[in-house]
């Protein structure tokens, strides 16, 4: 498995493109990413059981929307049958991954208990808030500040991890070591990639919020409802195919270069 180095103005293109993917066939797409989180929240329900479930579904239903997206891309069928698509290949592989994906994060917040006392890990794995106390001591904050850090490498590790355990047949650790190269060789797309997802989803609409308040003071709450509905509706499905994308012109345009 070989990955390409791609120059930084691709991470603008990977947003661009998850876009024209999205609106080629933007109903049934939004709809396969809607129905995944109602079925993760549903699932999410069950105490403790549900957070490990659906932890270790979550690869298979990853590459279950790229399958979505690669269909889209190159004109497949698509249908709501696609959901599921991801746990027919390797799903060993994929529930491996969810696993040790699970473990790290338990470990990182571990970890971070050490500059808070475990209220992080208290708030993220049993949604215990933290009294007034301890947010207003800074712990929390300075907790969270280590975990994002110790997250950047794991993040990296399973980016393209599920995909290419799926599609490419990898064990897990394979997958998530060519993951990580690929990753790390085109940090700088990825900087710009996620610059451009910064305007799309934050500088953007706030300023069209923003004008829209001004000129309808009375329907500003109605409007801000809405529009972040619309927003999440439209960026939610770009954001999975503009995956897709970078999986594509990383790995699938060296696939070809070497035929």
């Amino acid at each position: 498995m070989q990955a390409l180095t791609l120059n930084a103005a691709h991470g603008w293109r990977w947003l661009a493109e998850g876009f024209r993917i999205f609106r080629k066939n933007h109903l049934m797409l939004t709809f396969l990413v809607v129905s995944y989180w109602m079925l993760m929240a549903i699932v999410n329900v069950i105490p403790m059981i549900g957070t490990i479930a659906t932890t270790l579904c979550i690869p298979a239903f990853s590459v279950s929307l790229m399958n979505a997206c690669r269909n889209i891309d190159e004109g497949g069928p698509l249908g709501p049958q696609t959901l599921f698509s991801g746990f027919q290949k390797n799903p060993r592989a994929l529930i491996t991954l969810g696993a040790i994906y699970l473990a790290a994060t338990v470990g990182i917040l571990a970890i971070s208990s050490l500059a808070d006392g475990g209220a992080l890990m208290q708030l993220m794995l049993a949604g215990h808030t933290p009294n007034a106390e301890v947010l207003a001591s800074g712990d929390v904050m300075l907790a969270l500040q280590v975990a994002l850090i110790l997250l950047c490498p794991l993040i990296m590790a399973y980016w393209y991890a599920p995909i290419l355990a799926a599609w490419h047949g990898l064990s897990p650790a394979k997958a998530l070591f060519f993951s990580f190269i690929a990753c790390a060789r085109n940090w700088r797309a990825f900087l710009v990639y996620s610059l451009a997802l910064l305007v799309a989803a934050t500088l953007l609409p706030g300023l069209l919020l923003g004008t829209l308040a001004a000129l309808l003071p009375d329907g500003a709450a109605l409007l801000t409802v809405v529009l972040t509905v619309l927003l999440v509706l439209i960026l939610a499905p770009t954001l999975f195919a503009s995956f897709y994308v970078s999986y594509r012109d990383v790995f699938v345009t060296a696939t070809e270069s070497d035929a």
